[in-house]
């Protein structure tokens, strides 16, 4: 029994080549940086990145253009709740101080988060991450979530409609936040890591259930790198130096950037948070039970 259970362990990945979709570079920079330092080849696998751009990862797993993808868990936990079999792989990144905040313009009128008891915010999805933290955050404040208007912009276009009056704040993150603080002198109206959504997840990594079910070494191995490549990323110098070599982050902005952590497991008790905050907003219409999302051998 003992010998047939090593035997297993020992068997090569079922494919050699793992087509992985990113977007954010600073969440998934610890992944960027070991595959660049071939820490994947050594486990014998081939991780390809996919640029996903402003593409739907979930989309491209579900047609088959990538075998695992990166997202915000809200986009993740959406797509497992209307219906889509997802199995997580791994947790990229968590929220820390001013990492994700509330940001107004130099004279603005909008001096403190109950100023305006129907705030419009520009966030870059309205029902993404961004929505949810800027809900989470004034209502704290007191202000009637139900009162709060949203404008989609990408986070490159919120300083134009903070200028134009389109926006009264913008729910930006790094490094949008400190490029808007050192170009226009941008101030942070409110921290988006408090109070519920305190050091909270931002995003993963999932494959379909299909995928995970017919390819299980190949995804422990994964699993086994990714891990290794979080670890590394707990020193904070390293992600800094990496960053201006694989997106339009410069040398100096990544030196002034704020950064959250990078976790090295899934867990299902953090993880949830993120689940029960979008049942409890309206944006999953029944409970999600995250557990049931990870690999079976964690």
């Amino acid at each position: 029994m003992f010998g047939s259970s090593d035997a297993g362990q020992a068997q090569p990945p079922e494919r050699a080549t793992l087509r992985v979709g990113v977007a954010s570079p600073i969440d998934t920079a610890p992944l960027r940086i070991a595959v660049a330092a071939g820490k994947f080849r050594q486990a014998g696998l081939n991780v390809q990145l996919v640029e996903l751009g402003d593409s739907d990862g979930v989309e491209k797993l579900k047609a088959g253009q990538v075998d695992v993808t990166f997202g915000s868990d809200v986009s993740l936990f959406r797509a497992a709740g209307s219906g889509t079999a997802l199995q997580l792989q791994g947790e990229a990144y968590t929220f820390g101080r001013t990492t994700i905040a509330l940001v107004t313009l130099p004279g603005s009128d909008y001096t403190e988060p109950t100023a305006k008891k129907s705030p419009t915010i520009a966030v870059d999805s309205p029902d993404d991450i961004g929505a949810l933290t800027a809900r989470a955050v004034l209502g704290t404040a007191g202000v009637d979530k139900s009162k709060i208007q949203f404008t989609t912009r990408p986070f490159a276009q919120m300083p134009a409609a903070l200028q134009s009056g389109d926006a009264d704040a913008a729910l930006m993150v790094e490094p949008y936040i400190t490029r808007a603080e050192k170009e226009l002198g941008a101030q942070v109206l409110a921290d988006g890591s408090t109070g519920a959504t305190l050091d909270f997840p931002a995003s993963g990594y999932a494959a379909t259930g299909q995928f995970a079910a017919a390819n299980p070494r190949t995804l422990t191995a994964f699993r086994n790198v990714l891990t290794q490549a979080q670890l590394a990323a707990s020193d904070s110098a390293k992600v800094r130096d990496a960053l201006p070599s694989f997106s339009d982050i410069d040398q100096t902005t990544a030196a002034l950037i704020s950064l959250g952590s990078y976790p090295t497991t899934l867990s299902a008790t953090r993880l949830q948070r993120v689940a029960d905050l979008m049942h409890s907003s309206g944006q999953l219409a029944n409970r999600l039970d995250v557990a049931a999302m990870l690999p079976n051998a964690l």
